[in-house]
């Protein structure tokens, strides 16, 4: 059972019936950063719904590359975790925090029979769905037709706007695994961004200037 305090984030999303119901049914798990939430071939048997934090989303290669695919934030769910759920099949993602993390575990019939009975549930699934749909086009379109130079901008702006921060806390060897390129790329793109004085580097931080 879940706090309904903990469940204000969500008020703004679902009427008060189906709040009871999360709150009833729903497993409040805290996350440290770094952890592993969803894993790949995982099989799943809840869906999760962020409260609190963020969580990275990455598909990995028969190499064991990363590629970042899209950021939850607070009230958010994992589009790619319920086309599992629902089809019975194992996971094709890896879902890891980002930060420490609250997430609302909801078990899979749960999901399922709110699909018929609560209004607020379809629409907020169907909207994941086009949101997180929405975010892997733009993913490929910055993959196909954008240098890596401006993909690694592009990728610090993003991260200014997820956390609310022009500091951003992060190894260069943790922004090249979600660019999927190397570290001795991403600090020498970094060091020209510095010379070009659209950023400041420090030691395991970077602060984003005037974007």
């Amino acid at each position: 059972m879940v706090n309904l305090e903990k469940l204000k984030t969500l008020s703004y999303i679902f009427n008060k019936d189906l709040l009871d119901d999360i709150s009833s049914n729903g497993e409040l798990k805290t996350y440290a950063k770094n952890e592993i939430i969803i894993d790949i071939n995982q099989k799943l048997e809840f869906v999760p719904i962020l409260i609190e934090g963020n969580i990275k989303v990455l598909r990995e290669d028969e190499q064991g590359n990363e590629l970042l695919l899209y950021v939850l934030e607070s009230g958010d769910t994992c589009a790619m975790s319920l086309t599992c759920c629902i089809s019975s099949k194992t996971s094709k993602i890896r879902a890891i925090t980002d930060k420490a993390s609250e997430v609302i575990m909801i078990p899979v019939l749960k999901m399922q029979e709110w699909l018929s009975y609560y209004e607020d549930w379809r629409n907020f699934i169907l909207q994941s769905y086009q949101t997180r749909f929405n975010e892997m086009l733009e993913t490929i379109d910055t993959l196909a037709f954008m240098k890596m130079d401006k993909r690694l901008y592009k990728y610090l702006v993003d991260q200014v706007k997820l956390n609310a921060s022009e500091i951003i806390h992060n190894t260069h060897q943790n922004i090249a695994e979600d660019l999927n390129t190397s570290r001795v790329v991403v600090s020498r793109l970094l060091k020209q961004l510095e010379i070009e004085g659209k950023i400041k580097l420090g030691r395991n931080k970077i602060e984003v200037l005037n974007f």
